[in-house]
């Protein structure tokens, strides 16, 4: 088979949660991000695997991602729409039973005029400057908005990843003083804002990365693995160059695995000459550049050929690989292709 399988652990994905739950402070509900179709890894199985382990309340990016996640999971979770009630997603609000995360007065409006009564959240602007109201809107708002009873009021940390950065303070305190009075749940942090302590934790969390076996939490267990299957083997004498721009030279004679897999795929071209493969527990260099479809590696050192090497496993995390592109784990996952045998599994591999 020419095709790379990706092996998704759905188990890990579980007992990260937990992990994360047990984190979270007494009384405080976990919930669990599955946007971007759960950061690469199949939104309606991941979330189905999370419901199982205890998650009720979901969080995705946009109606259509929550539109998913329901025929997934049925009417018994909520989903909350970090983007709001946009203009067209009225009907599928609706229908779906979804909770949209008001942003701004334009939406505010948008959603008490078309559908009243209908369950929603607020998302205030704590200094990340993203998405939410920012505080003079939400002063003039306020009592209007807290008359309708909100589900959840949530805002989001910058750089909860890391923990002495004082933009955490900063953001802590004008949560407390923008979310002051609210009978509603309270949501702050992620992945990155459950590490950093109780104080942070409110009613409601939210992981996302963490879940899929990201830093910042260092003990995840690796929910995917990706194998790459040897097309073919060459051998290179001194002097011979490797793929595009020749920006490869072999010094001495040189096996060299061609392997399926690249950049239409989702695997970088930054990784070019740079990332490393593995055979078991044996390194293998990337030469050359990463092109569509294909990646050249060296095997010289291997005795035998293998028909795979894995790119993600136990011997490489997301943010190994992350670090190698000069990126971050969460693009890596959220890059992975539609190409990929897909493998769900039930524990470890």
């Amino acid at each position: 088979m020419g095709t790379a399988t990706l092996t998704i652990d759905l188990d890990a994905v579980a007992a990260n949660w937990r992990t994360l739950d047990s984190e979270s402070a007494a009384g405080v509900e976990t919930g669990a991000v599955v946007k971007a179709d759960g950061y690469g890894l199949g939104a309606d199985r991941v979330a189905r695997a999370l419901a199982r382990a205890g998650a009720r309340l979901f969080f995705v990016a946009v109606a259509e991602e929550g539109a998913k996640v329901r025929q997934a999971l049925g009417p018994a979770v909520d989903i909350c729409v970090f983007s709001g009630h946009m203009r067209g997603d009225t009907d599928m609000i609706a229908d779906l039973g979804l909770t949209p995360m008001l942003n701004s007065l334009e939406q505010v409006t948008r959603h008490l005029e078309a559908l009243p009564g209908h369950p929603f959240g607020i998302q205030l602007d704590t200094g990340m400057n993203r998405l939410g109201m920012e505080p003079p809107e939400w002063a003039a708002l306020r009592d209007i908005v807290l008359s309708q009873s909100p589900r959840l009021v949530m805002s989001h940390l910058a750089c909860a990843d890391e923990s002495d950065n004082p933009m955490n303070t900063r953001q802590l305190a004008a949560f407390q003083e923008m979310a002051e009075g609210f009978d509603a749940p309270r949501s702050l942090a992620a992945t990155g804002g459950i590490l950093l302590g109780p104080e942070y934790h409110f009613e409601v969390t939210r992981p996302g990365v963490g879940l899929y076996g990201g830093l910042p939490l260092t003990d995840a267990q690796p929910a995917a693995f990706l194998d790459l299957p040897v097309v073919q083997i060459r051998e290179l004498d001194p002097g011979e160059t490797v793929g595009y721009g020749t920006t490869w030279t072999a010094e001495q004679p040189t096996r060299i695995a061609t392997v399926s897999g690249g950049y239409g795929d989702g695997i970088h071209r930054a990784l070019s000459n740079r990332a490393t493969l593995f055979a078991g527990d044996t390194a293998c260099p990337v030469v050359g550049r990463v092109s569509m479809d294909l990646i050249t590696v060296d095997v010289t050192h291997l005795d035998d050929t293998p028909d795979a090497l894995t790119l993600l496993g136990t011997q490489q995390s997301v943010d190994d690989l992350a670090d190698a592109a000069d990126t971050i784990g969460y693009e890596i996952l959220t890059s992975l292709g539609a190409r990929y045998e897909r493998r769900y599994i039930r524990g470890h591999r």
